[in-house]
């Protein structure tokens, strides 16, 4: 195989941001009275903005609109973002590394809204040639639409992209869209093991993702 381009995932790898998610989707719930499952978090990840927004309006809270969840909590997202970004280290050198040798796309289930934030307090906006919310596809990760779309707007084959995830519906939805991938755990919310099992590779963080490493990969 050859590699033609790298694409990753935002939450997670780039962004320590599934702990600000939690805290500001529990604290959301709990002030409208709804309750909170011990399941909840991990249901959440990889869901797109509609699909988590009708989650919590319709089995968490229950007399709201799943749109004015949405609205809600990504503006409640967006204020966190813009008095700091969760950034995990190495985040802004991996994606610069990584640029200066294929080109980068993103497919995150962070809200349109969001990734443009998050990638222009970073600097990086301009070295990714497609960037994909789960928001504009039919369906969430652990679906492979939000890989698919990104592929098809690089006009790359999905066959010939690594992508970069640290969940089970991460990890899930790019094996499914045909790309390798390469794990990088969060200690927090660690991948299924049957879903680790995906992953052509597993690092331990971002410092690991160099252009040997891409290029070395096998099917």
């Amino acid at each position: 195989m050859s590699v033609r381009a790298v694409v990753f995932d935002l939450d997670g790898v780039l962004i320590d941001s599934e702990p600000v998610w939690e805290e500001v989707r529990r604290a959301y719930v709990a002030d409208r009275g709804g309750r909170w499952l011990p399941d909840t978090q991990d249901r959440l990840m990889g869901m797109s903005t509609a699909e988590w927004a009708d989650y919590l309006a319709t089995d968490l809270i229950g007399g709201l609109s799943a749109d004015e969840v949405a609205y809600e909590v990504v503006d409640q997202m967006s204020q966190r973002y813009a008095d700091g970004l969760p950034l995990l280290p190495g985040a802004e050198e991996a994606v610069r590394r990584l640029a200066a040798h294929r080109p980068l796309g993103l497919a995150s289930s962070s809200p349109r809204a969001l990734i443009d934030l998050v990638l222009g307090k970073l600097g990086v906006g301009s070295l990714f040639v497609a960037t994909v919310s789960t928001e504009e596809v039919d369906a969430g990760k652990p679906a492979p639409d939000g890989y698919l779309a990104v592929a098809a707007q690089m006009e790359v084959s999905p066959a010939d992209c690594v992508a970069i995830e640290d969940s089970s519906n991460g990890l899930r939805s790019a094996h499914a869209a045909g790309m390798q991938v390469i794990a990088i755990p969060r200690p927090a919310h660690p991948p299924a093991p049957d879903a680790l099992a995906l992953a052509s590779f597993v690092a331990d963080d971002l410092d690991a993702l160099t252009p040997d490493l891409i290029d070395g990969l096998k099917r």
